[in-house]
């Protein structure tokens, strides 16, 4: 048996829950449980409230999703210093 593509859509965080879970509002009002995937907290990308994403949903539960890109935004804040 073949593996079902997946759907992509975009949406914007709504809420940021534990365990890398995330609360996301898609473009057409659907509300998705969505989680970041491995290689973004691998490379320490974060996601906060009002992000706009990328994700993935199975076509097998539409309720819930894998993140697989975080929109740079123009007014997020600098980065913070390194420290020693």
């Amino acid at each position: 048996m073949a593996k079902q593509e997946s759907i992509e859509m975009e949406g914007t965080v709504k809420e940021v829950l534990p365990d890398r879970n995330y609360r996301v509002i898609l473009e057409n009002g659907h509300q998705v449980l969505a989680y970041s995937t491995g290689k973004m907290s691998k490379f320490k990308i974060r996601v906060l409230v009002g992000d706009r994403v990328t994700l993935q949903l199975s076509p097998y539960d539409l309720t819930r999703g894998r993140i697989t890109f975080r929109h740079k935004s123009g007014d997020a804040p600098p980065p913070r210093p390194r420290r020693r």
